[in-house]
């Protein structure tokens, strides 16, 4: 697979580091869901639900630098109370917010891994019906069909999102670094 510029993922090393390996070049968005329960879990349950508010104003920023700023007044609020979930956050925060190099449009959709959670529960349901394959033959050709099908109605039908401004602003952006690079966009 070539000219892939984004890859999410929860924190998981062996990931990460195939990531890194198979897709340099590649910016990687640590899912912000994950992410956020991962802070959670270190969190005093007194405090989860108004730690949980307050993360979502973090990330619903409108830029980074306001992320940022709200960051660092949670970490001054909750380094006393939550030093574990502090900790986490501040070790994991930039990962989580590479998302904000891109147009606000994407924003959304891409910082976390919900597209491909969704597209692996459609399989699993489908799956199910099954329970027991004959073969792997057929287990490849159930799932071969529910993606074709899948496919279908992301290309023909209402889009996720459409990458046309994200190809507009990737060629600006490259021709203002002085890249100026030349590819065929891959729409996966």
């Amino acid at each position: 697979m070539t000219g892939v510029d984004l890859v999410v993922s929860d924190e998981h090393k062996g990931l990460v580091k195939a990531i890194e390996t198979c897709f340099q070049g590649a910016t990687w968005q640590r899912c912000q869901t994950h992410f956020i329960r991962n802070i959670l879990d270190a969190c005093p349950r007194s405090l989860e639900r108004e730690l949980h508010q307050r993360l979502r104003l973090v990330f619903d920023a409108p830029d980074l630098e306001t992320a940022r700023r709200l960051k660092e007044e949670l970490v001054q609020d909750y380094a006393e109370r939550a030093p574990r979930a502090v900790e986490i956050l501040e070790s994991g925060f930039e990962d989580a917010m590479a998302i904000m190099a891109l147009p606000e449009q994407y924003r959304r959709r891409l910082r976390t891994t919900n597209g491909v959670e969704r597209l692996n529960e459609e399989i699993r349901r489908r799956e199910r019906v099954i329970r027991i394959f004959p073969n792997e033959e057929s287990a490849f050709r159930l799932l071969g069909a529910v993606l074709m099908e899948i496919d279908e109605a992301w290309t023909t039908g209402h889009r996720y999102f459409d990458m046309s401004e994200y190809w507009r602003w990737k060629a600006n952006v490259e021709t203002t670094h002085g890249m100026n690079i030349k590819r065929e966009p891959h729409v996966a």
